[in-house]
């Protein structure tokens, strides 16, 4: 597009490259007399003389000149910037491949030789590229040496390298990056690895738990794992551990460190009792006792749970059932009274009871000896508890003053005795069986039963103990101080549960006082006329279901409270009824406002939206009941569905108008498009606005379509905008190449002045001169008087002329960094100094003046002054203009 930037004066179509027969042109590259750039060694003043189009022996000699480099990049580069054949010059630069040499040659042939410029250009690139890549790689580099260094290693930022890596095209790199990557994933290893031992070991010490291992084994398995923990904690990767698992395999330690104490004192129990039971298994049974061997057994260290305690006391009870039994165990409760054992005394008192029954007489009323009688059959019945009030009894009646005969007194000591044998012997009995008792309760503990079992079990366990008191006497302190813990232990979960059942039913009374405290409350602000409705029904329903949900209460209370909320919520739905009565017969007269609408009223929606934010307000202001409220919203919607399919009827006749200004509408955007790429800055104005106006006389369009409508029009616009500001931009450029070829050939017609022994043709000049595009009514009367003041030197004082040209040189270049710097253009390392210096002063007189900086008229007249001022350039200042001529032109100044 533009291309014409990049032609001389002089080349012409025919010149180009044919696309048919594929020859080309020698005339292309021949720039016309004096505009040949100055080749080094002082070889530019012979090009520029040499003829136009040059011959066939030109050709030869420069195509053997081509033959002779032999790979030589500085003579190929000297080439190019001497030779005059385009194809010679592309074969030459073949061989150019280093960054100085591709950028001195794309310099000399940007506007020369557009085939070698974009070859030079492509490689330049292709460095730039490379060193870019070979950048980002060594920083890659860096970070990855970095991650290898770092304590915490995590393998979404190893992720996230390799991510970076794989778009990075360095080769030099690879290996270096390859070394350093395989170390990070050794360490990514490791860490799996440190991990992974860590979640078995403390399975493994989980396991230790149920794994029925001695003191000793699992003391040993403890320090072992102790040690391979504190090894793992110790590794380099030790922070990449998750922080829960060393916590947890310290807790679980620590659980089986404290247990282990707890099993050495079950095994030194279990050693105990096996080996007083094989002490006892090796002596006679003779020798033996069976309460001594009992009572020896109870004093050793209690068993542990388990199935070896188990079989121990199996041996133990299997022992014990071979030895000899003084007497049978007391039967229990509710079983026949047990037989007595044999006893020399009772018989002795039986055999003389009646033989002495008539001497007994003769001391003591009927009613003593009736009551000894009474006592000796409860004796022999096994009646203690009788026995031992009919005892009292006597004790009571001997006390008055009674006196005994000496067979009566023999007969009653007997009898005392008996019984206190036979208590002695039930008071040993109820201890075992109290001792049985105990441990009956202290297994309940451990059984799942409900809390109602569980604490008729612990009663009945407690009765049992009371007949045990009233059948073998009281028990001894310490026993009963067992036994009430063990109850009390039992008892705990029950008691705790009863007591959590009393707290729910005294919290639930509160709340159903506070229910009723409410409601009474909203009496009160119902009866001063502070309620609101909407407020008075939420509070009746939400009263109702939070009573509903109230749970238990005490039957007490229970009664009390019903009547009281019934009460209160009676008072409060009487007002809430006739409320909601009246608020029915408004949303009837709603109703009926939608059936009387005029459909075809034009403000029929807005009546409709009207009365719809009206019934908003009266559902907002007060809920009907649900079904109240469904069926009178039903009626209200379909009326409103009646009233807009009567206004849908209506409607479609104005959907058709629609339909036809949106046609109108479409061939108004096609015209835009179908114009857009023939709009030029002189047309485009008129025909926008003659569109504008044609649009905007058109009524609306279907509301669908409106978007898609517009959206193309505004599209259209902007496509025919855009292509006038092509054209405008096209003829900027145009302008600007113009200016810069005036330029050029100025600064190389005061070049050739300024060289002493240089012949410079008047007329050859004005000829070039006359054949430049003009520049502009700008810019064309200032290059035209610094072109004739350079040609009347010809004839004048070309000294004196030279000599203001070098004075002006230093001018040229101050006015020229002051331009770059209010065009924002780089101007090199070289003038950075001078360039702040200027921006500053710029800055300090734009203050003083009061413009804004960079003023579109400064930067003009600027240019203007930059093109008038005669003075010697070289090639980098010559092109530094030509960048800031080109800026202003991209820019639009």
């Amino acid at each position: 597009m533009f291309e014409f930037l990049f032609k001389r004066q002089g080349d012409k179509p025919g010149n180009a490259p044919a696309a048919a027969g594929g020859k080309l042109a020698d005339k292309a590259a021949k720039p016309a007399a004096g505009s040949a750039p100055a080749a080094p060694g002082g070889q530019g003043a012979g090009a520029a003389q040499a003829p136009s189009k040059p011959g066939q022996g030109a050709r030869e000699q420069q195509a053997e000149q081509l033959r002779q480099l032999d790979g030589d990049e500085s003579r190929a580069v000297e080439f190019i910037l001497q030779a005059d054949f385009s194809e010679l010059r592309l074969a030459a630069a073949e061989h150019i491949h280093s960054r100085a040499g591709l950028e001195r040659v794309h310099t000399a042939m940007r506007n020369l030789d557009r085939r070698v410029a974009k070859l030079m250009q492509s490689r330049l690139d292709a460095i730039r590229h490379h060193d870019a890549e070979l950048a980002r790689g060594q920083a890659t580099l860096e970070q990855a040496r970095t991650m290898l260094q770092d304590g915490l290693l995590t393998p979404n930022h190893v992720a996230e390298l390799d991510r970076k890596w794989a778009v990075i095209a360095a080769p030099e790199l690879a290996d270096a990056f390859t070394s350093v990557r395989a170390q990070l994933g050794a360490r990514l290893e490791a860490q799996v690895a440190l991990q992974r031992a860590m979640i078995d070991r403390l399975a493994s010490l989980r396991a230790l738990g149920t794994a029925n291992l001695n003191a000793a084994e699992l003391a040993a398995r403890l320090d072992a794992m102790l040690q391979e923990q504190n090894a793992a904690l110790a590794a380099p990767e030790h922070a990449a551990l998750p922080r829960a698992l060393p916590a947890e395999f310290a807790a679980e330690h620590a659980r089986l460190s404290a247990s282990l104490a707890t099993l050495e004192q079950q095994q030194a129990a279990l050693a105990a009792r096996e080996a007083a039971l094989a002490e006892w298994q090796a002596q006679p049974v003779a020798e033996l006792q069976a309460d001594k061997v009992r009572q020896a057994w109870q004093k050793l260290p209690a068993l542990p749970q388990g199935t070896a305690a188990a079989a121990l006391q199996e041996r133990f009870d299997a022992l014990l059932g071979t030895l000899p039994q003084p007497l049978p165990k007391q039967a229990g409760r509710g079983a026949k009274p047990r037989e007595l054992p044999p006893s020399p005394a009772r018989d002795t008192a039986a055999q003389a009871a009646k033989p002495a029954r008539n001497d007994a007489n003769k001391g003591a009323d009927q009613g003593f000896v009736d009551t000894m009688d009474a006592l000796e059959a409860a004796l022999q019945q096994g009646s203690l508890g009788t026995a031992a009030e009919l005892d009292k009894a006597l004790k009571e009646t001997k006390g008055k003053g009674m006196r005994l005969s000496a067979a009566q007194a023999d007969r009653l000591s007997h009898l005392r005795a008996e019984l206190k044998r036979l208590s002695d012997w039930a008071r040993w009995g109820g201890n075992v069986s109290r001792e049985e008792l105990i441990k009956t309760v202290e297994t309940l503990s451990t059984q799942s039963l409900p809390m109602a079992e569980l604490a008729k079990k612990v009663g009945s366990m407690r009765e049992r103990w009371k007949a045990l008191d009233s059948l073998s006497g009281a028990a001894p302190k310490s026993l009963w101080e067992r036994f009430d813990h063990a109850c009390t232990v039992a008892y705990a979960p029950a008691a705790a549960h009863f007591k959590h059942l009393a707290d729910e039913r005294h919290t639930n009374a509160a709340r159903g006082e506070a229910l009723v405290a409410e409601a009474q409350a909203e009496i009160g602000r119902l009866e001063s006329g502070e309620a609101d409705w909407k407020h008075v029904a939420g509070t009746v329903q939400r009263l109702r279901l939070a009573w509903s949900h109230l749970g238990a209460i005490d039957r007490k209370d229970k009664k009390r409270l019903d009547q009281q909320f019934a009460a209160a919520l009676t008072t409060l739905q009487g007002p809430l009824e006739e409320q909601r009565k009246a608020e029915m017969a408004g949303r009837e007269e709603l109703i009926d406002e939608v059936a009387n609408i005029d459909p075809h009223d034009r403000h029929a929606v807005d009546r409709l939206r009207d009365i719809q934010a009206r019934w908003q307000e009266h559902a907002r202001a007060l809920p009907l009941e649900r079904k109240a409220e469904q069926a009178l919203w039903q009626r209200f919607r379909a009326a409103c569905d009646e009233l807009f399919a009567a206004r849908k009827e209506s409607a479609h006749a104005a959907d058709v108008e629609r339909r036809a200004h949106e046609a109108a509408k479409e061939a108004i955007t096609a015209r835009l498009e179908a114009a857009a790429p023939e709009a030029t800055p002189a047309t485009a104005g008129k025909l926008l606005r003659e569109a504008a106006a044609e649009w905007h006389a058109i009524g609306p369009v279907p509301r669908a379509h409106e978007a898609r409508v517009d959206k193309r029009y505004h599209e259209a616009v902007a496509k025919v905008q855009h292509h006038a500001d092509l054209a405008r931009r096209a003829a900027g450029l145009a302008l600007a190449g113009a200016l810069r070829d005036k330029l050029r050939a100025c600064q190389e017609l005061e070049d050739s002045l300024a060289q002493p022994g240089q012949t410079v043709a008047a007329a050859d000049w004005r000829a070039r001169w006359a054949a430049l595009l003009p520049a502009g009514t700008e810019y064309d009367p200032v290059l035209d008087a610094r072109f004739e003041a350079a040609l009347n030197a010809v004839d004048g004082d070309r000294e004196g002329y030279a000599r203001l040209l070098e004075a002006n040189r230093a001018t040229l270049l101050q006015e020229l960094l002051r331009q770059e710097v209010a065009a924002g253009i780089d101007s090199g390392a070289e003038f950075a100094r001078e360039r702040l210096k200027l921006q500053v002063e710029a800055l300090q007189s734009t203050l003083k003046a009061g413009e804004k900086p960079g003023h579109k008229g400064d930067k003009a007249g600027g240019l203007r002054q930059l093109c008038a001022l005669p003075a010697l350039v070289d090639e980098r200042t010559a092109l530094r203009i030509e960048q800031l001529l080109m800026r202003t032109a991209r820019e639009g100044k």
